[in-house]
């Protein structure tokens, strides 16, 4: 059953999470870690100490205990609730909140090392902090009477930023649960949402469902994707209350974008270009139209231009900068002036129209979400029977690309995703693991990695 979280309990519970901060001893620019499934209590919390300085740093639930416990040490919290935002709301005592975030959670991002970098804005003037909420609500036109519905799990910065500032502009967020077709399909037929973020495994799934009984392929957590709650067999999803469906963590499909066009309201469907660290695109319906295949064009107040590499740049406002945490090496790597890149390649048009060109070689999107190969090779290297191993994505129906895993050694496959089910988060562990007698390389030794596909054989048919 969804859960419906209403902006006036909201806020109050967020007074009661201030409160409970206070009285820990934290202040403005403390980090307090949060690693919860999505909950009432885990955006009251979240907005309780954005509302008094205090930074969340968010962190995924089903992260393996010893990475957590890596980016807890590197976060340095003042307070870490775990699982449990709950437990800061049980006082009754409230304190005073600011009219907006004075901050962005922050959020671990993979970096091509293979250790994950920290998004840090720190605590924003008055000023800067109003200019950052006006423009997200300005953006996406959040409205007292808006029914926002959470598809994705909310220790994602998208997911999170959009269920936040709904809240802040007085209107309502419904957390169904676990993304699952037909629960979904259900929650939009019965509570009528208004808005919604997804990335296109979501659509895809969505449309599949609505458009056939039959069988859609697993959902996240492994469960047949054609049965309901209860399940109930599939049926025709209603998109008519929807004003806004945003998507953005993944590239769409044309095919499928056409779909979705089609079957939503005119004028519903957007998308954007960002990533953790920064906003760059927004893309209207026409826009995209016009331009099939682009992100749509610089958001208000930026500017999107490429270097000598084809590499994005982007000029942002003050409001949204940022810095890697601890890292001020990476940190200078990103930034230009008042330019930042996360290292994708692209092209800017004379009219303004941003076009992807791929993301970085190292960079692998399963269902929106980012994998890092050189995190994941780095678990598969400490088999002790694995010499050494490479890993990509291939494309996906369902996740837009899946991670593969080639590997020189004597590991048994099985025995080896065993050994990453225990290390990695799910989205994370290679969906098949190819024992080969050598690794493709360039002639300066380095692993051709995109030449993996089609030597594993994995591009044909």
């Amino acid at each position: 059953m969804s859960e419906v979280v209403r902006a006036a309990e909201s806020a109050r519970d967020q007074r009661r999470a201030a409160a409970a901060l206070r009285a820990a001893g934290l202040r403005p620019g403390d980090r307090l870690l949060v690693s919860a499934a999505s909950s009432p209590a885990l955006l009251a919390v979240v907005l309780g100490a954005l509302r008094t300085g205090v930074v969340p740093v968010v962190l995924d639930p089903a992260l393996p205990a010893a990475e957590r416990a890596a980016l807890a040490e590197d976060a340095d919290p003042a307070l870490d609730v775990g699982a449990d935002p709950a437990r800061l709301l049980a006082g009754s005592a409230q304190a005073e909140l600011a009219d907006v975030p004075l901050g962005r959670p922050m959020h671990y991002t993979s970096g091509t090392t293979g250790r994950r970098k920290g998004v840090w804005s720190g605590v924003l003037a008055e000023d800067d902090a109003r200019a950052l909420a006006a423009e997200e609500i300005e953006l996406w036109g959040f409205d007292p009477g808006d029914r926002h519905l959470v598809l994705s799990p909310l220790h994602h910065s998208a997911p999170l930023r959009f269920a936040v500032h709904t809240l802040l502009a007085g209107g309502e967020v419904l957390l169904p649960g676990p993304f699952d077709a037909a629960r979904a399909a259900a929650a939009i037929g019965t509570l009528r949402p208004t808005t919604t973020f997804c990335v296109p495994t979501h659509l895809q799934r969505l449309l599949a469902y609505g458009g056939r009984s039959g069988h859609e392929g697993p959902t996240e957590d492994g469960r047949s994707g054609h049965e309901g709650p209860s399940g109930g067999p599939s049926g025709r999803v209603d998109w008519s209350s929807f004003h806004r469906l945003v998507h953005a963590g993944a590239p769409c499909p044309e095919p499928l974008k056409r779909a979705v066009l089609a079957a939503l309201p005119e004028g519903s469907v957007w998308e954007f270009y960002g990533s953790t660290e920064a906003q760059f695109t927004v893309c209207s319906p026409d826009d995209w139209r016009a331009h099939p295949g682009s992100v749509g064009r610089a958001r208000p107040g930026r500017r999107l231009e490429t270097d000598e590499r084809g590499q994005l740049w982007c000029a942002v406002p003050r409001w949204a900068r940022f810095e890697y945490w601890r890292a001020p090496e990476k940190t200078r790597a990103a930034w230009r002036g008042d330019l930042v890149t996360v290292g994708d390649l692209g092209r800017v048009d004379a009219d303004g129209t941003v076009w992807l060109d791929g993301r970085r070689e190292d960079l692998v999107i399963s269902g929106g979400v980012n994998v890092y190969p050189a995190e994941v090779e780095a678990v598969l290297d400490a088999h002790p029977a694995v010499v050494e191993s490479a890993v990509v994505g291939v494309p996906d129906e369902q996740w837009g690309q899946r991670v593969v895993a080639a590997y020189v050694g004597d590991a048994d496959p099985a025995e080896l995703a065993a050994w990453a089910r225990e290390r990695l988060s799910p989205a994370k562990r290679p969906k098949s693991l190819h024992p080969v007698g050598e690794l493709p390389r360039t002639s300066t030794g380095k692993v051709r990695r995109l030449d993996l596909p089609e030597t594993l054989g994995l591009l044909r048919g």
